[in-house]
């Protein structure tokens, strides 16, 4: 994939920090995983304080995305592929 802007994604929360990032996936998923800044997550490495926390729900896959001058954003994207692929890293 490459490119975030080209995921069929929905915005969760905005402006976030990367605790409260860490926090709402915590309290609202129960399958996560904690990856270190540079860890790609649909061909796109993700920046962040570490740890960085990745929700799974399902074939669903929630991870912080910042945008240059526009801060940061939770996203979940539908994919199973990719759910798979981080649930095998575990």
């Amino acid at each position: 994939m490459g490119c975030i802007e080209s995921l069929p994604y929905e915005v969760l929360l905005r402006g976030g920090s990367f605790k409260e990032c860490r926090d709402y996936i915590s309290n609202h998923f129960k399958e996560s995983i904690e990856v270190k800044p540079g860890f790609k997550v649909f061909d796109t490495h993700i920046i962040g304080v570490p740890p960085i926390s990745i929700g799974l729900d399902g074939d669903f896959v929630i991870f912080p995305f910042t945008k240059p001058c526009h801060g940061t954003f939770l996203l979940r994207v539908e994919d199973r592929a990719e759910a798979d692929r981080l649930r095998k890293r575990t």
